[in-house]
């Protein structure tokens, strides 16, 4: 896809109408500067599409990635003062709060 042709594909009613469907209040003044930034983005990808990637390795994603798992252990994260530091009313070591059901 060529300039020429992204230049006829988004005209100001397409811009519009991806802007009503992104919920973004687009001025009538800046619709042909976004439809001249969305053609070059549309150009850029038809490059890259052109791109021959054959030879190339995947990179590294979900599927071939190992998990680097660690040991689940429940700990009290020892800090409990620093903790309870933040409650505006404690009893003991619990947060104090107000009596909610009657």
């Amino acid at each position: 896809m060529g300039a020429e042709l992204t230049d006829k594909i988004l005209d100001k009613k397409i811009v519009q109408r991806v802007a009503k469907l992104s919920s973004l209040a687009v001025k009538e003044d800046e619709l042909a500067i976004y439809a001249a930034d969305l053609g070059g983005i549309i150009n850029w990808m038809e490059q890259l599409n052109g791109v021959d990637i054959t030879d190339v390795q995947p990179m590294v994603g979900t599927e071939i990635a190992q998990l680097r798992l660690r040991e689940d252990v429940v700990t009290d994260g020892d800090c409990k003062e620093d903790v309870l530091s933040n409650a505006p009313e404690r009893i003991a070591d619990f947060y104090a709060v107000p009596k909610v059901v009657e």
